[in-house]
């Protein structure tokens, strides 16, 4: 299977990354392909709604997303990374999302499995309510196939993290497709 990473931290050493490091790392030995795309610090403009692609085609915008897209489209899975900002994905994990619109019916018919690798300085059960009901959402209109979630509570710093279970779930996992 080929899996696209689409990691949302500007934190290149954060703990996000971190879990998309081991899951990366799971889903090799289980023989999977694996391409991690750092979407935070990829040049990629928010959609300004023209609506030029029709929802399926080329997109006016002239930037990192036409790259981008293509790996998407050539995969199987995908696994969305992002810290929690103020309950939500990361804006720029949210930005490459709306581009999405260009090519919104190939993404629908394709059914990609898809994943959530997420953490977040609080631990209360509420948590990750907010991001969880987006994901869903997105699961449902863009027709994936949820493979499983890793929600980091108590991830405030990349040493929190390392000493949590949450390293190791990411893993198992990506072992475990």
């Amino acid at each position: 299977m080929r899996i696209v990473i689409l990691k949302g931290s500007p934190n290149i050493e954060g703990s996000s990354n971190m879990l998309a490091k081991n899951f990366s790392k799971g889903a090799i030995e289980a023989g999977h392909e694996v391409k991690e795309i750092d979407v935070a610090n990829a040049n990629i403009s928010p959609c300004i709604g023209c609506v030029h692609c029709g929802y399926e085609g080329e997109c006016v915008l002239n930037d990192d997303m036409d790259e981008i897209r293509s790996d998407i489209l050539k995969s199987d899975m995908l696994v969305f990374v992002t810290p929690l900002y103020y309950y939500g994905m990361s804006a720029q994990l949210k930005t490459l999302i709306d581009r999405f619109c260009s090519r919104n019916f190939s993404i629908q018919r394709k059914n990609f499995k898809s994943a959530l690798l997420t953490v977040a300085y609080n631990a209360d059960d509420w948590t990750f309510d907010a991001l969880e009901a987006h994901y869903d959402t997105l699961i449902r209109y863009l027709n994936l196939d949820d493979c499983g979630r890793v929600l980091g509570y108590g991830c405030g710093t990349p040493a929190m993290t390392k000493r949590s279970r949450y390293p190791d779930e990411a893993y198992n996992l990506g072992k475990s497709l």
